[in-house]
């Protein structure tokens, strides 16, 4: 009986630890497998995070390239655009000039212009080798810029309209009085039209045109708007006009010539 008595808790304890063994052992089992489930997820991040720089990498080189060839193309279709501008610009620098018989008309490009000065000049691109002569009108669609005054075989020297020496026989609107219009001597886009008389009505706002009673220009060229008025020696108005032409933006201007000039000139003297 004693030996039975014994033998009891043995196996009790020995039952315990088996099941603690079991228990254990479980225990393991679960955590092999957690720990190979954050083993894989773990390889996982890494291969995402190493194919993701690879591929960074390789669309960054691939942009790069890209990018290059963007450029390329970009200053391609800036030099076509700068090309066709400056196409454009010529053309408009002779559009709406009134074609007349007897003129000749020869683009050119502006190297330098004067407007600080009471006696501005004017520097053109052509020369005698391109067809141009002393004497020729320079306009554009916006109105009168000057004359040509001398001639080398690539280049022209002209005194602008902004200058107190130079007037240019205008008209105002199509059948209105004819007179002088002559710079302000101010800096700007202004000018009178002196020596209208009286009995010719006009409104203000009408067009001032070239008249075509002159040797050098062709009539009809749009020059400006007439402004306010004001009587002088009680015979003639003098009239404020406001230039369509920007001279401080001008770029392109078109040298008109009469072909009669020295014939006609002849006569008159």
């Amino acid at each position: 009986m004693k030996e039975r008595k014994r033998l009891i808790p043995k196996l009790l304890t020995a039952a315990i630890f088996i099941l603690m063994e079991v228990a254990a052992l479980n225990m393991l089992r679960r955590n092999a497998e957690l720990q190979s489930q954050w083993l894989s997820r773990g390889a996982q991040r890494v291969m995402g995070v190493i194919w993701g720089g690879t591929e960074r990498i390789k669309t960054y080189f691939s942009l790069r390239a890209t990018n290059n060839a963007l450029a390329e193309e970009n200053s391609a279709l800036l030099s076509e655009n700068a090309a066709l501008k400056e196409a454009l610009a010529k053309g408009m620098a002779q559009a709406d000039i009134p074609a007349s018989s007897g003129f000749s008309y020869i683009p050119a490009e502006v190297i330098k212009l004067s407007r600080k000065k009471q006696h501005n000049y004017i520097l053109l691109s052509k020369g005698y080798e391109d067809g141009v002569k002393e004497k020729s009108g320079i306009v554009t669609r916006c109105g009168v810029i000057g004359i040509v005054d001398a001639v080398s075989a690539h280049y022209s020297y002209g005194s602008s309209f902004q200058n107190n020496n130079i007037s240019i026989s205008a008209r105002l609107g199509k059948e209105g009085g004819t007179g002088l219009l002559v710079w302000d001597g101010k800096g700007g886009n202004g000018a009178v039209l002196k020596e209208i008389p009286l009995q010719y009505k006009y409104e203000e706002g009408d067009t001032v045109y070239t008249s075509g009673h002159s040797l050098l220009f062709p009539p009809d060229i749009p020059l400006g708007i007439a402004g306010s008025k004001r009587i002088v020696n009680g015979s003639t108005n003098e009239i404020k006009v406001a230039l369509f032409q920007d001279y401080s933006a001008v770029r392109y201007v078109t040298m008109v010539h009469n072909n009669s000039f020295d014939e006609l000139e002849e006569l008159e003297q």
